[in-house]
């Protein structure tokens, strides 16, 4: 395999895949033996993947670029095309179902790919392909405008990411001025992304009638496989964080306040931990990379392997620029089975977050495709497929004298603090989405409902002065309530299992890495709750497990 730099994209045939589609539903249907179906389904599995590694390939430049203008165009193409590429599969998945060697289908590959088939029935349809195609614009149009910020502060030309740095300043007058020029630009761009969002919310909610559900809510948990579970089991893991959590975070950031001398922490204060300064790495991005491969070569032979592979092909882009699309994520290539790293550098801690967070992602597909025949069963449903990436943050403490020195320990205080205290804001964002469809939320409303969510999860946050946030103006600065809609909530559920992960290194750190590397294994060929059953975690969505969690982790955070 060459380089990620290296590899060439190439745009493929839609018309020419329109066809090899069709084709594919009918060889499935006219099989006359199970050897021959799994041969067409096996075939189809492989020249499907040389479809999505190009599409892969576009979407991760376009997001290294958004002002790519070429990218940009492939993105708007692909998006253009995929509703009817769904639309065409449903007929090979009506196929293969009604097969009468589904028995013996379903024995090699498991009953969880035909649930799914059976589910993507009811997501798509020709009526829809054109609301997909304008979901998808709408996706496209939030990054470019989000990505947009560029600010001369403190001597440098900042994005947000660089002003994020700045937040953490031991200066209070540099982080309020950091914090304003940051507002500012949220403020300057609210009007266009409460008019992306409120279009979001419209085809959204008309794509899921056109396809028969009674909202957009029960849409997307059938779309995201939540099988074992639906809205009203999320209301009642959301009062358990409220009973549970809460009241640890609003405990640790009372002593964060006394620590750094303040009567009250503004949001501006609430990333400094330490009077004298933020643990931030000590390193540059190149050496951090190399820490990053030693300390994957001493943590397990096969994380050493996996990184080696990394480094090797440079499946990474690590430095925040102008134009770069916000946040970090894994993204992977089935033909070569190699994941990417995307993210977005800044100086602080959250280097070391975003990626040991992403190699936990990457890890677990690197893992997963060499134990599984099919795409789909690489990676499992969120709630799973953030457990693996958590954890793994978790998992590297011990090394994280190579990248902080002696501030070591204050980094491991600040990461699991700022872990916990990450929950109940993710708890915000998931009940803001529901009573968005819900109550059908329009601009003014969703700040109310925020503001009364932070009241509600956070009792602890103030914006000083800032009247656009102390208005409610702060859930718009979250991109994935526009682009991964009703995904952030799995943060906050995979995060319990990592903090449970935590306690068993504790108590027997060798078992919880063959646990931990069962579950990389098993990728998303279990369900949610048989997967926790699969590797001995408990189930965070069932009554007292956060209870006996919390019980753990108070015993980690500041008193």
């Amino acid at each position: 395999m060459k380089t990620f730099r290296e590899f060439e994209y190439i745009r493929p045939d839609f018309e020419k895949e329109k066809e090899a589609i069709k084709k594919y539903a009918a060889d499935i249907a006219n099989a006359k033996s199970y050897e021959e179906l799994r041969k067409v389904f096996l075939d189809r599995e492989e020249e499907s993947k040389k479809f999505s590694v190009m599409s892969d390939v576009a979407y991760i430049r376009n997001s290294i670029d958004t002002n790519d203008k070429f990218y940009a165009d492939e993105m708007s193409a692909y998006y253009s095309v995929d509703g009817t590429f769904a639309v065409l599969g449903l007929e090979a998945s009506k196929a293969l179902l009604a097969s009468p060697f589904r028995k013996e289908f379903e024995e090699e590959f498991g009953t969880l790919i035909t649930k799914r088939m059976e589910m993507s029935l009811k997501l798509a349809s020709p009526e829809v392909v054109e609301d997909m195609a304008k979901d998808a614009e709408l996706c496209q149009e939030f990054s470019r405008v989000s990505a947009g910020c560029k600010v001369e502060f403190n001597g440098e030309v900042c994005n947000l990411s660089g002003l994020l740095k700045y937040m953490g300043d031991k200066d209070r007058s540099v982080r309020k001025a950091a914090f304003d020029e940051w507002a500012k630009f949220y403020e300057s761009i609210a009007d266009e992304l409460d008019r992306i969002y409120d279009e979001m919310v419209a085809v959204r909610s008309k794509m899921a009638k056109k396809l028969g559900f009674d909202s957009y809510i029960d849409f997307i948990y059938a779309r995201m496989s939540r099988f074992d579970y639906g809205p009203a089991d999320v209301a009642v893991y959301r009062e358990q964080v409220r009973k549970h959590v809460v009241p640890l975070v609003e405990r640790s950031f009372k002593a964060q306040a006394k620590r750094i001398g303040l009567e009250q922490l503004n949001w501006y204060d609430e990333k400094l931990t330490d009077p004298d300064g933020n643990a931030v790495p000590i390193g540059d991005r190149d050496q951090m990379v190399q820490w990053a491969k030693e300390m994957y070569s001493e943590l397990s032979a096969e994380t050493g392997e996996f990184f080696d592979f990394m480094t090797e092909h440079e499946l990474y882009d690590l430095d925040a620029r102008m134009g770069k699309m916000l946040g970090g994520y894994c993204a992977f290539l089935p033909t070569e089975k190699a994941p990417f790293i995307f993210a977005n550098f800044n100086g602080t801690a959250d280097d070391v977050d975003v990626l040991t967070h992403e190699a936990g992602h990457a890890f677990q597909a690197y893992t997963s495709s060499r134990c599984h025949k099919i795409s789909s069963t690489v990676w499992g449903t969120a709630e799973q497929g953030e457990i693996p990436s958590m954890s793994m943050e978790l998992f590297t403490y011990p090394w994280m004298e190579k990248f902080f020195g002696d501030k070591a320990d204050r980094y491991r205080i600040r990461h699991i603090e700022y872990a916990l205290s990450a929950v109940p804001y993710m708890i915000c964002v998931d009940e803001l989405q529901h009573r968005q469809y819900e109550e059908n939320l329009d601009a003014a409303g969703r700040r109310r409902v925020w503001k009364e969510l932070e009241e509600k999860y956070m009792p602890w946050r103030h914006y000083a002065d800032n009247e656009f946030l102390n208005n409610g103006g702060f859930w718009m600065q979250k991109p994935h309530i526009f682009i991964n809609p009703f995904y952030y909530v799995d943060y906050a559920i995979a995060q319990m299992s990592a903090f449970e992960f935590y306690q068993k290194m504790e108590e027997n750190r060798e078992q919880a890495w063959a646990d931990y590397y069962k579950l990389c294994q098993s990728g998303g060929s279990r369900s949610y709750f048989d997967t926790l059953e699969h590797v001995g975690l408990s189930n965070p969505l069932k009554e007292g497990t956060l209870e006996k969690i919390m019980a753990f982790i108070g015993t980690k955070i500041s008193q």
